[in-house]
């Protein structure tokens, strides 16, 4: 069954921009902040953590023992990387949120400038409209005069 996560090419031109321009770096921290915010994640690190505690109390492996010093070295320093991916992430983010916001008045824009000539020409033709209506009522007040004037 294929990830709900595959890899999907962009569509909208701020992500495609942002994704072409992207540094490795940002890649990187992109990648990785998606994994840790993962429930993969989650399951791979507890069934660590787990297997880390259960072998330490039963003595299978005796490298950490009860406070467990190294295991929270372990986190503390992943941690310690994971904040700042998690900033340069979510600065990405911001800045295709920006980009996508002042994408989207831009073409608000060009999209209100089309309505509004659309808007002129309707004018112009209901103008035209009601010219050919005084014209044809015109024509209907001769053509009633001309008849009267036959009928006399």
């Amino acid at each position: 069954m294929p990830s709900i996560r595959a890899r999907v090419p962009f569509r909208h031109p701020v992500n495609v921009a942002l994704e072409a321009d992207a540094p490795v770096g940002a890649r990187i921290a992109d990648r990785v902040t998606g994994f840790l915010g993962s429930w993969r994640f989650l399951a791979i690190q507890t069934f660590f953590v787990l297997i880390w505690i259960v072998g330490n109390v039963i003595l299978l492996f005796h490298f950490d023992p009860y406070p467990f010093i190294l295991l929270n070295l372990a986190f503390s320093t992943q941690a310690a990387y994971a904040a700042p991916l998690i900033l340069l992430a979510s600065n990405r983010t911001a800045l295709r949120d920006r980009m996508t916001l002042e994408h989207a008045a831009a073409e608000a824009d060009v999209e209100e400038e089309q309505n509004e000539r659309l808007l002129l020409g309707n004018r112009e033709i209901a103008e035209r409209i009601v010219q050919l209506e005084e014209k044809i009522l015109a024509l209907e007040l001769q053509i009633k005069v001309a008849i009267e004037r036959l009928e006399r």
